[in-house]
């Protein structure tokens, strides 16, 4: 029985992942929404948006930091099921990020770029594009049922233990280590119209970005150890590191053992 509500939780936590990543989509892009980062929330002063805007991005970044930490997880897998951490994460965050589409106040002025020209447009959304289907493309290589919870709960419905994480370089992660996060980043400033309020989401968020990876290297190398600190000479982190072939062929051999 527990089993079964395990699933039945696990499915809709994704399904509100899902969501909410959808509707993320929308907002940061100013598509296909009712509410977005520059639309919608008007009359407030520049001063009072500012204020709850940055209290929108910290909070996220709150959240998301510390419930994706190993010390927090091992703490926390004391009151949840482990089978249903993952998913409790899921749903935590679809809440802070449904706070955040909900009180979001627009800043439209000033406007720091404006691209007019309609292949530049276009190919400011195709990267737009590009950056998301990375992201999508990266959960998938690095397991995305288990990401969004689902693994676990289904792992718990015929009483199996979740395999380990094994440590492994699929496809775009031979070329950069957190190919994910720079799908995120790309999605997050190629936009053909940066205002003031955009500014601040996208700077924002990309400084969580940068701060999340530090600490998820840190959890990455306590579980790898020396293992990880090769890939990590090796590998750019958020760009293609250009190197010489003697160098790349290590880095390949080396991939073949893990």
């Amino acid at each position: 029985m527990r089993g079964l509500l395990s699933i039945v939780y696990g499915v809709a936590a994704y399904g509100l992942g899902m969501g909410a990543l959808t509707y993320f989509i929308g907002f940061s892009g100013n598509l296909l929404v009712p509410k977005s980062v520059d639309v919608g929330g008007a009359g407030a002063s520049v001063t009072h948006a500012l204020a709850v805007n940055v209290f929108l991005l910290a909070l996220f970044g709150l959240q998301h930091s510390v419930m994706a930490r190993r010390g927090f997880k091992d703490w926390w897998k004391r009151i949840v099921p482990p089978a249903v951490e993952r998913s409790t994460f899921m749903v935590a965050t679809s809440v802070v990020l449904a706070l955040m589409f909900w009180l979001w106040l627009p800043i439209t002025q000033p406007v720091f770029w404006r691209v007019e020209n309609s292949a530049g447009v276009a190919l400011i959304w195709g990267l737009f594009a590009l950056g998301w289907v990375l992201v999508l493309v990266s959960s998938f290589l690095i397991d995305h049922f288990e990401l969004f919870g689902l693994r676990q709960v289904f792992a718990r419905m015929k009483e199996r233990p979740v395999p380990e994480t094994q440590f492994r370089t699929p496809l775009l992660y031979r070329f950069v280590r957190h190919p994910l996060y720079a799908g995120l980043l790309l999605g997050l400033w190629a936009v053909p119209v940066m205002t003031a309020g955009r500014l601040l989401f996208a700077a924002g968020l990309s400084i969580y970005i940068l701060i999340g990876i530090a600490y998820e290297e840190q959890d990455l190398v306590h579980a790898f150890g020396d293992r990880y600190r090769a890939y990590r000479e090796q590998v750019g982190m958020l760009i293609p590191r250009l190197r010489s072939p003697r160098v790349t062929a290590e880095v390949h051999s080396a991939e073949e053992t893990i």
